[in-house]
């Protein structure tokens, strides 16, 4: 069934509900207490590539109070990841922490439970149930291990609804809902069955993923089909690779979905023995400033006069080599004709006036 549920997020961030589908990564370096205007600022940075959630691990109680102290510092809404000990939660609750991850089933006793969704709900601060396959309570994990792969999906199903239910038995629905897996089948089949029962929103990903490659080609396959039957309310792209290249992942698999955000399109050539301009070595300069910009256009960086003002007429603006010389171009059109040690700044120039 649609979401018809939404969770806001320090009222910066609504998920569900219709609207537009966050984007998260997870910090991936402990928290340096003595220097946190490094992290500041690379948050700000995250922002800009269009990164909107941003999940913390807090190991023990002074991660907890390091993140706290973040959390006051930045516009961004920051989730803390807690595992086992009930304590962290009720300690990042003091804190303008935004969200909280948790999962009831390894909290232990239900009181601890209680005490986490008493304050959660006291602040006003939303959960997040997640439930991993690889980290089933002991009967589900026999029945996902015996069964076949519908077994595996309704077993990783049923453990998320006996946390909803927990959550609902205790009068607290201010929730989001994942369920993982590190095949594309499963998070397929899960992500659809548990849709198909409950309006909670729900937040999308592969876990453990993989390397870059790797890790983009299989989160595409299974978030990309779910965000376009509208299922998903939020994603992460889970790399083992930086938090950057995580958040323009999902970026694009939002735009290929149809539900992407305004903001640019890089396109750039492969290169080739043609090639008369290093197209790879200028995108890697140029990538996390052009995703930054939120205007709506295309850009292309190209390696010759074949892929250059030809396949890329239809880029706002182009750059492209051509002999010993490098061309900018606007729809086709060679604009600049310049020499290579001036590409950067002749680019820049080019960029400003684009958003004129």
């Amino acid at each position: 069934m649609p979401c018809h549920r939404s969770v806001k997020i320090a009222d910066k961030v609504i998920v569900g509900g219709g609207f537009p589908v966050s984007i998260q990564t997870m910090w991936k370096e402990p928290l340096d207490s003595s220097n946190l205007m490094e992290a500041v600022k690379r948050i700000d940075g995250l922002s800009k590539l269009g990164c909107d959630i941003l999940r913390f691990a807090v190991p023990d109680i002074s991660a907890a109070e390091t993140l706290g102290v973040l959390a006051g510092l930045v516009p961004m809404p920051l989730v803390a990841d807690i595992h086992f000990d009930w304590r962290l939660a009720l300690r990042c609750l003091d804190f303008p922490i935004s969200k909280i991850r948790v999962n009831p089933g390894n909290i232990g006793a239900s009181w601890k439970v209680k005490e986490i969704v008493d304050k959660a709900q006291e602040k006003g601060v939303p959960l997040r149930i997640g439930v991993n396959a690889g980290s089933l309570p002991k009967d589900l994990a026999l029945e996902a291990e015996k069964g076949g792969d519908e077994e595996r999906a309704r077993a990783i199903v049923e453990a998320a609804e006996r946390e909803v239910r927990a959550f609902e038995k205790l009068g607290f629905e201010n929730l989001i809902v994942s369920m993982k897996a590190s095949d594309v089948p499963t998070t397929l089949a899960i992500n659809r069955l548990f849709s198909s029962r409950h309006d909670y929103p729900l937040h999308l990903g592969v876990t453990e993923a993989g390397p870059l490659i790797a890790g983009i080609v299989r989160n595409t396959a299974a978030l990309v089909p779910l965000l376009a039957e509208g299922i998903g309310d939020t994603i992460r792209v889970s790399l083992s690779d930086s938090m950057e290249a995580e958040v323009q992942a999902g970026r694009e698999i939002l735009s290929c979905a149809g539900i992407g955000r305004a903001g640019v399109n890089l396109v750039s050539c492969p290169r080739c023995a043609r090639a008369g301009f290093d197209t790879h070595a200028f995108t890697a300069k140029w990538a996390s400033r052009l995703y930054s910009l939120k205007k709506n256009a295309t850009i292309a960086v190209m390696g010759c006069v074949v892929n250059g003002p030809g396949e890329g007429r239809h880029a706002d603006l182009g750059i492209t080599g051509a002999g010993e010389k490098v061309v900018i171009f606007r729809k086709g059109k060679i604009v600049r004709t310049i020499w290579p040690d001036e590409a950067d700044t002749a680019f820049e120039e080019e960029l400003e006036k684009l958003h004129e």
